[in-house]
């Protein structure tokens, strides 16, 4: 089977190779023989409910600083692929829903990996609080005194921005510290949204699993440890990969989580667990499966694109 494969994506002249997810199902799918193409999300356009975008052919090679060739800019009708991966990075801003209304309208007739509509009804942080007995204590929202209320039951706690990423703008708060008066202002003037305030997790000192799953199933996964003095793992932080396996109870989560994410379409998932509680689901643009083969863990990208042609004989 040869596919006719578009890539959604952040330019791709300043991605990182080494640990792009993108980039790995890219290379999967031109060794399969898929033809692909390319563009940004601001080459889409809508015409009396049509949904084109200014595409450029694309060939790719595992080489730093030479890792893409892209041929002459064409338009074309996205309902004219077979598949789109729908692979921008947050921020989950305006611009990211809008992508998603337009996707929507070529989706399922043209397969959009993950399937627009749920990306956009199901953020990285709200979506995981459909499992509360899986996760730490969780409160999302702007009002001070819910947040105090939470503090003083807690006492130690993580403050984070609803739609924010890899790591950025996550904060720990003790008891006592004495920013916390702060940190609420800041947060209160950067951020029009809620925030996530959890209860904080000492053992993420010893690693935040990122776990894979493939159309609901479990695929891999990497303990990501945080860097000497930092609170995040995210290796675009300084986390560190680590070989690992799951735990009994991480086991439990996936098979928790996998009905809800076949039934949503969401094909392509990374969830984040820190000593057996689940804090994300992310949805929009997962990373990790480049992590997980360097450690020699399994292929996963095959195994999405096994999934993907699957679904397009069917």
């Amino acid at each position: 089977m040869t596919l006719n494969v578009a890539v959604q994506m952040d330019p791709i002249d300043r991605i990182n190779i080494a640990g792009d997810s993108a980039f790995a199902l890219l290379l999967e799918a031109q060794a399969r023989g898929h033809a692909l193409s390319y563009y940004t999300t601001d080459r889409l356009a809508m015409r009396d409910g049509e949904v084109f975008a200014t595409t450029r052919a694309l060939e790719v090679r595992d080489v730093a600083g030479d890792h893409f060739t892209l041929g002459e800019a064409k338009r074309v009708r996205l309902d004219s692929y077979d598949v789109i991966l729908m692979r921008q990075d947050p921020p989950f801003d305006m611009n990211y829903i809008t992508a998603t209304h337009l996707l929507e309208r070529v989706h399922p007739k043209t397969l959009v990996v993950n399937d627009p509509a749920h990306v956009r009804n199901a953020p990285e942080k709200i979506f995981v609080t459909e499992f509360p007995e899986l996760m730490p204590p969780t409160l999302i929202t702007r009002a001070l005194d819910e947040i105090k209320a939470f503090r003083e039951e807690f006492g130690d706690i993580v403050v984070k921005p609803l739609y924010g990423h890899g790591g950025a703008s996550v904060f720990r708060l003790t008891r006592d510290d004495l920013n916390f008066g702060s940190l609420y202002d800041l947060f209160a003037t950067t951020f029009r949204e809620a925030w996530v305030v959890q209860r904080f997790i000492p053992e993420v000192k010893h690693g935040d699993k990122r776990i894979i799953l493939v159309d609901g199933e479990f695929a891999g996964a990497v303990n990501r440890v945080p860097s000497e003095g930092d609170l995040r793992s995210n290796m675009v932080r300084g986390g560190a990969a680590k070989e690992t396996d799951l735990t009994p109870r991480e086991r439990e989560i996936c098979e928790r989580l996998g009905p809800a994410l076949r039934a949503r379409g969401l094909l392509f998932t990374g969830i984040d667990v820190i000593d057996g509680n689940l804090t994300e689901i992310n949805v929009t643009a997962p990373t990790g499966i480049r992590a997980i083969a360097r450690l020699g863990g399994p292929n996963i990208a095959a195994r999405i694109w096994d999934v993907i042609e699957a679904k397009r004989k069917g």
